[in-house]
């Protein structure tokens, strides 16, 4: 397929677990090109570079930068006159805490917010006129999470940010019907984040809670990145 005719996917947090699994998917097996918005290039981004120097285009830029992320996709429809799909993939689950601890300030909430949300708003907004215009169908990923129902203690500001994910996505579905607009659930993948639960999490989580967390590492029945990988590529792209 000539370069000028393939789907044109961006994908944010492209630098490591999900984001890398999914970019790595949709550059070996779907045909695509890929622009990633991340903070920084990972030794697995690098690598991408080199085997897909054609088909892979990494911006840096700080998706809590509204101004940085506009101009990002401004450049990416630029160059390539489209966007086909995007995969909203950055976020964090820090910081955990109960309401009421002191530690949970009013502050630490917004620029979780920042992050989780409100980069998916303008983000969506700065490429919604291209998603429209998609000959093949503009397609947005987001990637929720379990805890957007589950209310586990002391992941407050995670389980909101997901929640509101998950709403958000629903309302653009329903005022963008020729754009699909999917929430998808992963499950617990073996990524940094899982990580970051199981080092970070026994100070702040219940007991019952931790565990889940550590038995499903322990046991082997964390998802593999790169199975969920395929899930986004494929629904990114219609296939």
């Amino acid at each position: 397929m000539p370069l000028q005719q393939k789907p044109v996917v961006v994908v944010t947090g492209a630098s490591k677990g999900i984001g890398i699994a999914a970019t790595t998917v949709l550059l070996e097996s779907f045909n695509t090109i890929v622009v990633s918005i991340s903070r920084s290039r990972s030794p697995e981004l690098l690598a991408l570079i080199k085997k897909y120097p054609e088909t892979l285009l990494t911006l840096e830029a700080d998706v809590t930068d509204e101004r940085a992320v506009r101009e990002a996709v401004g450049l990416v429809v630029k160059i390539y006159q489209r966007i086909d799909a995007l995969v909203l993939n950055a976020g964090v689950i820090q910081p955990f805490g109960r309401i009421e601890d002191s530690g949970t300030t009013t502050d630490s909430w917004r620029a979780h917010f920042d992050l989780n949300f409100f980069s998916l708003l303008y983000t969506v907004q700065a490429a919604l006129p291209a998603l429209r215009a998609s000959t093949c169908g503009g397609r947005i990923v987001f990637i929720s999470s379990g805890a957007a129902v589950s209310g586990t203690p002391a992941m407050g500001v995670y389980n909101a940010s997901k929640a509101v994910m998950n709403s958000f996505c629903r309302t653009l579905a329903r005022e963008e019907p020729e754009i699909v607009a999917i929430a998808l659930r992963p499950g617990m993948v073996d990524t940094p984040m899982q990580k970051v639960i199981r080092t970070s999490g026994p100070t702040h989580l219940h007991e019952e809670d931790m565990q889940k967390f550590v038995q499903a590492h322990s046991t082997g029945k964390l998802i593999k990145p790169e199975d969920v990988g395929h899930v986004i590529a494929a629904l990114s792209l219609n296939h």
